[in-house]
């Protein structure tokens, strides 16, 4: 384990990165923009055992990876379509070209090195567009209906259960049957990437989970893990990265 962190009551915990969003804000009067992550990714990976560390998206980060002991992709804004040979959606916004590329260069790189990897939301849609696949570019012109980000005037999380391949990692995590989601997206996997399994679904057939194949944990959710107060898919990933149980 390589710790990236001298405060001495961090020593011996895996560190795992967690891919930074930017955002502006307003704070203290003044408009900026920082770079951030959900408060709850930060706060679980801690309570699992772990020392999470911030990965601004700058060329180079991948270079980070040796002293990394897991991974944490999470949601953000959609992906640039030419990634995936597709033209812009008109409602496909927010996109983040230079810092896309970036994040595909890091993924690789912690999957070439073995790393855990836990990829949400945006982060499977981004793992599966690295495996050379497709995204539906609006949901509801598949499934014709919202209930994978309701269209209502505050956030709003859609609540879907989930049908799990049996023996799959997913479903060893979980470890229930048809758990219940909570989602807020409106793009989805269309094209599967060579090198993935589907091992989880919603009810109107949309994958909401990948695994790599032959990886020993690396696993894509559809869902907003982190938005609730379930914790088991950060734990999972904390004990790949080599946390003690905490069960």
């Amino acid at each position: 384990m390589n710790s990236v962190v001298n405060d001495p009551a961090s020593a011996g915990r895996p560190v795992v990165g967690i891919c930074a969003r930017t955002a502006p804000v307003t704070l203290q009067g003044s408009d900026m923009v920082v770079s951030l992550a959900l408060q709850t990714h930060v706060a679980y990976l801690a309570a699992a055992g772990c020392t999470p560390l911030l990965l601004p998206l700058l060329p180079g980060v991948e270079r980070l990876a040796d002293r990394l002991d897991g991974l944490l992709v999470p949601g953000g804004p959609d992906l640039d379509p030419e990634l995936y040979g597709a033209e812009p959606h008109p409602v496909t916004r927010a996109m983040t070209p230079d810092a896309d590329r970036v994040e595909l260069t890091l993924v690789r790189t912690a999957l070439e090195a073995r790393l855990p990897v836990l990829a949400i939301c945006r982060g499977m849609q981004l793992l599966n567009v690295l495996h050379g696949g497709g995204l539906h570019q609006h949901l509801p012109d598949v499934t014709g209906h919202d209930g994978h980000r309701p269209g209502t005037p505050t956030f709003t999380l859609g609540r879907h259960r989930l049908k799990l391949e049996p023996g799959s990692r997913i479903a060893g995590v979980l470890d229930e049957e048809e758990p219940e989601t909570a989602c807020h997206h409106h793009q989805a996997v269309d094209r599967l990437g060579a090198g993935l399994t589907a091992t989880g679904w919603a009810q109107d057939g949309t994958v909401e989970v990948v695994e790599v194949t032959g990886h020993p944990f690396a696993i894509g959710v559809q869902w907003e893990a982190g938005q609730t107060a379930d914790k088991r898919l950060h734990e999972a990933l904390a004990r790949a990265a080599g946390a003690p149980d905490i069960g």
